[in-house]
């Protein structure tokens, strides 16, 4: 894989939210996974370059349960999820958007907002825990920051003696995006409220800053790797109104 550069922005925003676990379907959700210690991955500033970004657009129909069987999640609702990687020093920037995702979160793991390591049409354990996107309500949430590995999620899986991301690195979603997906997990939707498959863009594709937008990162990225979604999915970007912090210059 050919990497790319880009410069490190002037500011970071980061999200800080923690997952609302309760109620019948938690207490399910636990007898099928083990609690594992709840110790956070280490939050950091942004490095000054990028090895490799990514993009999944999370809907309710690509949401599966934990047997692989295909769940409705929140009809409606939308998921943005831009990733950007240093895997040589292990760290990952997140800048996360839901649309139409209410009520609480849910989640046995220590958040509800994760990276699965599972390909399409399967399901797969987390292997990254985000802070949950905020404010809680029925308007657009958001989270954003970085953090570095190693990594934990506070779920072992039923039969395993660690946490579900022991001894993962970030290297393996560069060497099969297609292989991870991401989602969030809400009381009412304890498989997924949406859920959508990591493609690969271009390092920097987001011009953020002056105009700069998901919309356009996402007409970018359809024009080289990242499948086309439809002009559905397109709107509901548009209507989540995510932006970032500031532009980021590409360089060798």
């Amino acid at each position: 894989m050919t990497r790319r550069s880009i410069t490190r922005p002037a500011t970071s925003i980061r999200g800080t939210a923690t997952a609302v676990v309760g109620g019948t379907a938690t207490a399910a959700a636990l007898m099928l996974f083990g609690a594992a210690p709840a110790g956070a991955d280490t939050p950091v500033a942004e490095p000054d370059s990028f090895t490799s970004a990514f993009t999944a657009m999370a809907t309710p129909d690509q949401v599966l349960n934990g047997e692989g069987v295909a769940t409705p999640g929140q009809s409606g609702a939308m998921g943005t999820f831009t990733l950007r990687i240093n895997s040589d020093l292990d760290i990952i920037c997140y800048d996360i958007a839901l649309e139409g995702v209410t009520g609480d979160y849910m989640s046995p793991a220590k958040t509800a907002t994760h990276i699965h390591q599972a390909a399409a049409g399967e399901a797969g354990p987390p292997r990254l825990a985000f802070p949950n996107p905020t404010p809680i309500g029925d308007g657009p949430r958001t989270s954003s920051g970085c953090m570095q590995g190693p990594f934990t999620t506070g779920l072992t899986p039923a039969g395993a003696d660690a946490d579900s991301g022991t001894g993962f690195t970030l290297d393996q979603i560069e060497a099969d995006p297609a292989a991870f997906a991401a989602d969030t997990h809400t009381v009412d939707f304890a498989a997924g409220a949406v859920r959508g498959q990591l493609s690969q863009i271009p390092v920097g594709s987001v011009a953020t800053g002056g105009g700069g937008s998901a919309l356009a990162a996402a007409d970018s990225a359809s024009s080289s790797v990242l499948p086309v979604v439809g002009a559905v999915a397109l709107g509901a970007m548009v209507v989540a109104g995510v932006t970032f912090a500031a532009r980021r210059e590409v360089r060798s």
